[in-house]
């Protein structure tokens, strides 16, 4: 199995510098980033914040325009076969032969490689036992991902890349994934994982990295980018004022509540990060009684790395 003592003092993955234009996009804009062996580190942004662009960089299916990629202290223009043999790529979308069965698509991926693991060990990892002797046309949309991370794992990578490995899965099929990626990480492996799901890079990353149009605007531990909102609360309700009904109140008067941290308007709905939900509450339903206002919405939650994409750009992820 996987040896990974040997890049212990050297990153995983090492960008410089990378550019990346497609005509008049700009996709990357000039992205510095190290990842250590064995950590699980995620690209984290709306579509077309560059994630994909920059994953498929590293993977050696795009060229930047300027800048220093180095995988495993190789590079790709002088080490691409070498490359191909010590890392693992699960795309976005694989497409495979549909009359060919599990078995028969491992066997095929399993030829590319000089060292990995065995077909049965991949069918394993996978959790395809089941599934072995059946055509890959049949499988479910859960079970197709789970074969294209066998097919990743099958030459035993050093360095995993996966491509929004969850996206148009239902929840069960989603956590069945999580699971195989936990038990990857536990196995030493260095996992880079784009999503534009927050709440599975909180589950799974040791690190992240968020992304906005091209450029890197936040990286560190989940837990230290939510505790950069400021509060670990968040109190999200609309308003309306009995006499007329307008719903504006001067934020100087939330702000000032003990605990509140701070406060935003979107679309009508007033976001309010604070530290204690069982004081900051009932203080800011005495401020809209105070000014005439009735709750027509009203919500609380955990601050996630949502938040944290909200508070550094202005809009929510789903936006674009």
């Amino acid at each position: 199995m996987l040896n990974t003592k040997s890049q212990a003092d050297r990153p995983a993955l090492l960008l410089r510098g990378v550019h990346k234009t497609f005509a008049d996009v700009v996709a990357v804009n000039g992205i510095d980033l190290e990842v250590t062996p064995g950590e699980c580190f995620g690209l984290l942004g709306p579509n077309g914040a560059g994630k994909t662009t920059t994953i498929e960089i590293c993977e050696g299916l795009t060229v930047p325009d300027s800048g220093e990629v180095e995988l495993l202290s190789l590079n790709w223009p002088n080490n691409a076969g070498e490359l191909r043999q010590r890392i693992g790529i699960q795309l976005q979308e694989t497409q495979f032969s549909e009359k060919s069965t599990v078995d028969e698509t491992l066997r095929l991926f399993r030829s590319f490689f000089r060292r990995g693991l065995t077909v049965d060990e991949s069918i394993r990892t996978a959790q395809l036992e089941e599934k072995r002797v059946a055509r890959v046309g049949t499988l479910s949309g859960g079970q197709k991902q789970r074969l294209a991370m066998a097919c990743a794992l099958v030459g035993d990578p050093e360095l995993l890349f996966l491509d929004e490995p969850t996206t148009g899965l239902d929840p069960q099929a989603r956590r069945h994934l999580w699971d195989l990626v936990d038990r990857l990480k536990k196995e030493g492996r260095t996992i880079i994982l784009t999503t534009h799901y927050m709440d599975e890079a909180e589950r799974l990353c040791d690190r992240v990295a968020i992304m906005d149009h091209g450029r890197i605007i936040a990286l560190d531990t989940p837990q230290q980018l939510i505790a950069s909102v400021g509060g670990e609360h968040i109190v999200e309700f609309a308003a309306i004022n009995r006499e007329n009904g307008d719903g504006l109140i001067d934020p100087a008067l939330l702000t000032a509540i003990q605990g509140v941290e701070s406060h935003r308007l979107t679309a009508g709905v007033h976001q309010v990060s604070v530290r204690e939900l069982h004081t900051a509450v009932p203080q800011i339903f005495a401020v809209l009684t105070a000014h005439g206002l009735n709750l027509s919405e009203f919500r609380t939650h955990s601050a996630t790395l949502e938040d944290v994409f909200v508070s550094l750009t202005g809009r929510n992820l789903r936006d674009e």
